[in-house]
């Protein structure tokens, strides 16, 4: 069963959605979230520009070719604008920015965390998976892995789990390939659709979903979590942490600044509108637990039924 997506939106969404259809209006939203975060990275000592600049100078090619997948095509969602990029995650200027920008977005989630923020976000979702997960996953998939740092971040709490980072980026996997050879560590980079992996049928215990499902259609997140299924095996778990649409945050979020984001995110709407649990448990999963890991994300875990 597929179901519809909900599209009774809110005035200030209506509002919102009407100035982004206005391409000027858009692209000057575009630019002043990315200026935005630029200066909040730089002002918590977060050397965005220059960060850049060192990755911009090295040859890519190498990296590149060791990860690509050139005979892959690539889903209609993704060929978009994401994050104030017009080509979205497939550019190298995204891929060099992802880090920094993480660290920019999640300074202030905690008063004072500043560039500690990122870290203590990924450090309160793997709290929840081993306080839930009662055996030691020895074979993980990271979903969406972009430039590695959630794949870095599971290898850092399961050392010795054998861990794939999948994502459809291959400038984000090449960055990715780039810092795991910085940090000598034995994580296999998977250029592939999530809703088609070609992975074996039952060949995990953990699939981790970090900070993904925000950037999908309804139907895309539907397709990736029976995909999941296939690829889990019996009693194997999924895990995803994102936004919490149910956040005040969010739901009482100031015109302007939900402007911003919704700029830079095309499906947050559908993703807000999504019964992920439904979903969850339409792809054949139990019933999953929902932890609140911050006060504006949430930590989704479900066990393979059966």
């Amino acid at each position: 069963m597929t179901a519809a997506v909900n599209t009774n939106l809110g005035f200030a969404s209506r509002l919102v959605n009407g100035i982004l259809a206005i391409k000027p209006l858009a692209n000057l939203a575009k630019h002043q979230a990315r200026q935005m975060m630029i200066k909040r990275a730089e002002t918590i000592g977060v050397p965005w520009t220059q960060e850049v600049e060192t990755l911009q100078a090295l040859d890519w090619n190498a990296d590149l070719a060791q990860v690509e997948n050139p005979q892959l095509s690539y889903p209609d969602y993704y060929v978009t604008s994401f994050h104030a990029y017009e080509t979205g995650n497939l550019s190298w200027q995204a891929a060099f920015e992802v880090e920094p920008a993480a660290y920019a977005v999640h300074a202030k989630i905690w008063q004072d965390a500043e560039a500690q923020g990122d870290p203590m976000l990924r450090q309160s979702y793997h709290n929840i998976l081993k306080s839930q997960i009662p055996n030691e996953p020895q074979n993980i998939l990271d979903v969406g892995c972009s430039v590695g740092l959630s794949s870095f971040a599971l290898q850092a709490v399961y050392s010795q789990a054998k861990i794939i980072g999948l994502d459809l980026s291959p400038y984000f996997l090449a960055v990715a390939n780039y810092r795991a050879q910085q940090r000598q560590a034995k994580i296999n980079w998977l250029h592939a659709q999530a809703e088609s992996t070609g992975l074996p049928d039952a060949s995990f215990d953990l699939v981790s979903i970090f900070l993904m499902c925000h950037e999908l259609p309804q139907s895309g997140t539907r397709q990736i979590l029976a995909e999941m299924r296939r690829v889990l095996r019996p009693g194997g778990y999924l895990a995803i942490m994102d936004m919490n649409p149910k956040s005040e945050v969010y739901q009482k979020m100031p015109a302007y600044i939900l402007t911003l984001l919704k700029s830079t995110e095309p499906y947050l709407d559908e993703y807000f509108a999504l019964d992920i649990e439904q979903a969850i448990v339409e792809a054949g999963f139990q019933t999953p637990t929902i932890t609140n890991n911050t006060h504006r994300h949430r930590t989704i875990i479900a066990q393979v039924s059966g």
